[in-house]
C-alpha cells in the first residue's frame, strides 16, 4: 500500500541511474522514444511531479502502475511527460508553400474527375497541423467538401488527439492565420465545421504497423521522428514510404534527416520534402 505524501512537505523523489534506465526502456519499448542520459534530469522533475500527484513515494510502485491491468491511462500520462507538444498553424511555412504550388493542384484535377486524395498528419498534436491544410484546401478549391478529398490526423498521445477534435484554440493563435488561408466563417475559439468536417483524427503509434489498406498522397510528419534512434526512425521512414501513393509526398521536420531503405525511394524535392518515386 502507499504511504499518503504530507501535502505540507511534499516527499522529495530522486530517480537513480537504475531508474532511468527502466524508463527510457519502457518509452523505448512502447513509444518508439529514445532517451538519452542527458534527459535525467528533465525525466526525474516531471515524473517527481506525477508522483507527487498520484500519492506514490517510491519509483518501483509507480512501475507497477505501468504493467498493471489498468495501466492505459497511465502509459499515456507518461508519454506527455516524456514529449513536447509544440505546434502552431501553417508552421514551416514552405511545406505549405509546396503544397499550395506543386502538390495539391494535380490532385484537385484528379479529385474533379472522380479521384480520390487522402493527406494525412501523422503526429498531429493539437490539430493546428491538418486544420492548416484544410484551410489551404478550401482556399484553393471552395467546393473541396463536393470532391473525395479527405484528411486524417493521428497522435499516439489521446488527450491531444481529443483537443484537435474539439478544434477551440486561442483568439489570439486565430488572429495570426494567414488573411488569404482564414477562413470566411471563423467565428470565435473553435473552427467552422467547413474545416472541421475536412478532417478525421484518431490514435496511432507510428512504430507499430499501420491498419490502412489505401494509400496516401502526402504525409506530414513533422518534429516527431527527433524522438527516435535512427533505428526506428529508419523503419518509419519506410513505412511511410510504403503508405504513399507513386508521386506522393512526405514532408519532415526541419532537423530531421531522410536515412535508410526509405532513402532509396524517395527524391528530394524541396527542403525537408520528398517524393515517392514510381515503381
Amino acid at each position: 500500500m502507499n504511504t499518503p505524501i504530507n501535502a505540507a512537505q511534499p516527499q522529495e523523489f530522486s530517480l537513480s541511474d537504475k531508474d532511468f534506465e527502466i524508463v527510457a526502456e519502457f518509452a523505448h519499448k512502447n513509444f518508439g522514444l529514445a532517451m538519452s542520459s542527458s534527459k535525467k534530469p528533465l525525466v526525474s522533475s516531471r515524473l517527481a511531479r506525477r508522483l507527487r500527484q498520484l500519492n506514490i513515494n517510491d519509483f518501483k510502485s509507480y512501475i507497477a502502475q505501468l504493467e498493471g491491468p489498468n495501466a492505459s491511462q497511465e502509459r499515456n500520462e507518461l508519454l506527455s511527460l516524456l514529449t513536447t507538444n509544440v505546434t502552431h498553424f501553417f508552421r514551416e511555412p514552405h511545406h505549405f508553400d509546396t503544397l499550395r504550388d506543386e502538390t495539391l493542384p494535380p490532385l484537385l484535377e484528379q479529385a474533379r474527375k472522380g479521384g480520390r486524395v487522402r493527406i494525412w498528419s501523422a503526429g498531429c498534436s493539437t490539430g493546428q497541423e491538418p486544420y492548416s491544410i484544410a484551410m489551404l484546401l478550401k482556399t484553393l478549391c471552395p467546393d473541396v467538401a463536393k470532391l473525395d478529398v479527405k484528411i486524417l490526423g493521428t497522435d499516439i498521445d489521446p488527450v491531444v488527439v481529443r483537443t484537435a477534435q474539439a478544434a477551440t484554440y486561442q483568439l489570439d493563435d486565430l488572429a495570426q492565420l494567414p488573411k488569404e488561408y482564414k477562413p470566411k466563417d471563423l467565428t470565435g475559439d473553435t473552427m467552422p465545421d467547413s474545416i472541421r468536417s475536412m478532417v478525421t483524427f484518431g490514435t496511432l503509434n507510428l512504430i507499430e504497423p499501420f491498419p490502412f489498406k489505401g494509400k496516401f498522397d502526402a504525409i506530414f510528419c513533422r518534429n516527431v521522428a527527433i524522438y527516435f534512434d535512427t533505428p526506428t526512425q529508419q523503419k518509419v521512414w519506410s513505412a511511410f514510404q510504403r503508405a504513399l501513393n507513386p508521386g506522393g509526398y512526405l514532408f519532415i521536420g526541419h532537423s530531421e534527416r531522410m536515412s535508410g531503405p526509405a532513402a532509396d525511394h524517395l527524391t528530394t524535392a524541396g527542403v525537408t520534402t520528398y517524393i515517392n518515386n514510381p515503381t
